[in-house]
């Protein structure tokens, strides 16, 4: 269509919240995209573009329509026998059906008949005029700020176009200013709240050349802001552009400089200006005697600054601002920012120092006063449990010594909480806990596990680095993953406020990858015992399932099918989940033989023999009584087969042991088509199901086969 051009609508605002921005102006864009594809104003091939800047949302879309295309319409009437009487004439209720259409009698004639079910039906058929590009941009614009994602909606009056100048308002993200809303070069009239549409935007607060910037037509949206306002109006054009200038920033420092990576901070710096423009800044040598864990944080959380780190990851003193001012002489700006950072890394000192003056030891007894939850106790309780639990895990593994460091770690892991550093910045628990186990003089194994008990903190996090780490992390997740199950507060579809699949995932990964000799329903068992009465019921059932999905789903992440992980998991006696690497291994190699399908059905038709038995059958044979050659060719072979498959299971070849059963296939088939199992005589019978029994088990070792049966 000749008449298709370029569509921009652009809302100007005052500063809209920078972390909900890019949301804000992808919500914003997409849904005028849907709403007017919907209404066949623009189609599959126009091509959006998304514009979020700190004052502005807009959308650029191209080959909109001046007006929709007709769409030819039929509605169903109603049966004929309702609609026409006798002589074919129109009835009242067909006449009146009309009239509400806007048609008279004139119409029955034209009307289709067509079956519709058993009866013949009535239909309507006309045509519904396309929309026009100012009907449906008006919708389209309504739909667009109903449905944004604002996080917190702000009440306003309104001044003029509108009812009750000063007294009429409207809710939005933030007060709205001015709207645009170009189709090529002409303005689309449409309005919103509060405001009519025009071609006036304006640029950079104190930077802009031109006020207002008159826009010209659709396409010289982006082109014009950027010369005549000075503002970067696309979202991902300005967080390129502030990458650029971080990185140019940092390599003038020299020394292997550059500044700490932080998507979210990125994210936000974006959101928060027009223009960028870096300025590298510094502070006082001597602040970087604290932690510098501490003194980033403060630069990221309260300032928005990009630390600069050396090429050993060491903090330097400069640090890296991102302006939104281009003034000629920027030092003015440097200094600003260097004296507010100023009083923000004294009181990191500050709360650094003060701190060190007491032992982390002299501070467990104040988790007394803090409540851990209303049915579960304070932390100074929870901390006697965790110690519990972390010295029975550490005697398990077998070390006196460990079993010590473990407890004692245990014991201090949460003092930190009590901290001044900690009340400011409780992200950085665990981490200052090891610094002040190190100023007290503490084993750095015992320092490092205090830090790393929370590990792994998301998905893709290292574990704990030491033995006590890993022995304290298992410790307190296991304790939350009782108590909470224990008091029933399990999470429910998006809700899990404690993060029990977090440390649930925590659990089967240590078990997993620090191949730890530990039986993971005794975990769940010992973590129960330390909380003695406080628990009604023993919520280990419960929560051995939880573990056992979530392991499941860790399994499937590392490239396995549903089938492979189901067969390794449900293994004869898997007890240690340190072999399921090994075993998904050696499935998937089975999986691949050509035996493999007769083998799995074997499997599982012989699990559905013995289940259905009347008899429990014990895996023993009598030689004397196999009677006949198929059940004696099935005996022998295994005979053969099954010490062999076993002496390569003892020794870890598990890919190897699965394989060797292959052999089994011929003699196994020649079983089942030979042999009736439900002899008549019940010692026949028995000896049968012993014989399946035999064969069940040693199939069954390194993994459920019948589970990889389609």
């Amino acid at each position: 269509m000749h008449n298709n051009k370029n569509l921009l609508v652009e809302l100007f605002v005052e500063e809209l919240p920078p972390k909900a921005l890019k949301k804000l102006g992808d919500a914003f864009a997409g849904v005028l995209r849907d709403q007017l594809v919907a209404q066949g104003l623009a189609d599959a091939a126009s091509v959006l573009t998304a514009f979020a800047s700190p004052r502005r949302l807009a959308a650029h879309l191209t080959n909109v329509a001046v007006q929709a295309a007709d769409k030819a319409v039929s509605q169903k009437l109603m049966p004929v026998a309702v609609g026409l009487d006798a002589a074919g004439n129109a009835t009242p209720a067909l006449l009146k059906k009309l009239g509400a259409l806007g048609a008279d009698a004139s119409a029955v004639a034209g009307l289709k008949r067509a079956p519709d079910g058993k009866a013949e039906a009535l239909f309507y058929e006309s045509t519904v005029t396309g929309a026009t590009l100012a009907e449906g941009l008006q919708k389209a614009l309504a739909e667009a700020i109903a449905k944004l994602p604002i996080p917190k909606v702000m009440s306003y009056q309104l001044e003029t176009n509108c009812e009750l100048p000063g007294w009429s308002s409207v809710s939005f993200v933030r007060p709205a200013h001015g709207l645009v809303a170009l189709h090529g070069s002409d303005v689309i009239a449409v309005e919103a709240l509060g405001l009519k549409s025009g071609r006036d935007t304006h640029g950079h607060r104190f930077e802009a050349k031109l006020d207002p910037v008159v826009l010209r037509d659709a396409d010289s949206y982006a082109q014009q802001l950027a010369d005549e306002g000075a503002v970067i109006a696309g979202f991902g054009m300005r967080r390129s552009e502030i990458a650029r200038q971080l990185t140019a920033a940092a390599a003038k420092v020299g020394g292997g400089a550059r500044p700490i990576e932080d998507d979210a901070l990125l994210d936000e710096v974006t959101a928060l200006v027009e223009r960028p423009n870096v300025l590298t800044c510094a502070f006082e040598s001597e602040f970087l005697a604290v932690p510098q864990e501490c003194l980033i944080l403060t630069m990221k959380a309260n300032q928005k600054y990009f630390p600069l780190v050396d090429a050993q990851d060491k903090l330097t003193n400069r640090f890296l601002v991102v302006s939104n001012i281009t003034p000629d002489d920027a030092s003015a700006v440097i200094e600003g920012n260097e004296r507010v950072v100023r009083p923000r890394l004294a009181d990191a000192k500050f709360f650094f120092d003060q701190d060190r003056r007491k032992s982390l030891a002299s501070r467990v007894e104040s988790l007394g006063k803090v409540v851990y939850h209303n049915k579960l106790g304070t932390q100074g309780e929870r901390v006697t449990r965790v110690m519990h639990i972390a010295r029975a895990i550490a005697e398990k593994l077998g070390d006196a010594k460990l079993a010590a460091q473990a407890t004692q770690a245990a014991q201090l892991a949460k003092a930190d909480l009590v901290t001044d550093m900690v009340g400011e910045f409780p992200e950085l628990q665990g981490t200052m806990g090891r610094y002040y186990a190190l100023h007290d003089g503490l084993d750095a194994a015992v320092a490092d596990a205090i830090e790393d008990h929370y590990k792994p903190r998301f998905a893709g996090d290292t574990l704990p680095r030491g033995e006590v780490g890993v022995v304290v992390a298992l410790a307190d997740k296991l304790e939350t993953l009782v108590g909470m199950f224990g008091i029933g507060n399990l999470p429910t579809g998006d809700r899990d406020p404690f993060a029990l699949r977090r440390h649930a995932l925590g659990v089967v990964r240590m078990l997993v990858e620090r191949a730890l000799p530990l039986h993971y329903y005794e975990l769940t068992r010992l973590a129960f015992e330390a909380f003695g009465p406080l628990l009604a019921k023993d919520p280990s059932v419960e929560l051995d399932e939880f573990l056992v999905e979530r392991l499941k789903g860790y399994l499937k992440d590392t490239g396995h099918s549903v089938s492979e992980v189901d067969a390794a998991v449900y293994a004869r006696k898997l007890t240690e989940w340190s072999s399921l690497p090994k075993r998904l291994t050696a499935v998937r190699a089975f999986a691949a033989l050509p035996e493999a399908p007769a083998l799995a059905a074997a499997n599982k038709r012989i699990g559905n023999i013995l289940k259905k038995s009347p008899e429990a059958a014990d895996a023993h044979v009598s030689e004397v009584l196999l009677q006949e050659p198929a059940e004696k060719a099935l005996f022998a072979a295994m005979q053969q087969v099954v010490p062999a498959a076993d002496a390569r299971f003892d020794a870890g070849d598990y890919t190897a042991s699965l394989q060797s059963l292959a052999a089994l296939r011929a003699p196994v088939d020649a079983f089942f088509d030979g042999v009736m199992v439900n002899a008549e005589q019940l010692d026949l019978r028995l000896n049968r199901l012993g014989l399946l029994k035999s064969l069940h088990e040693a199939m069954n070792r390194v993994a459920q086969l019948e589970r990889l049966a389609t």
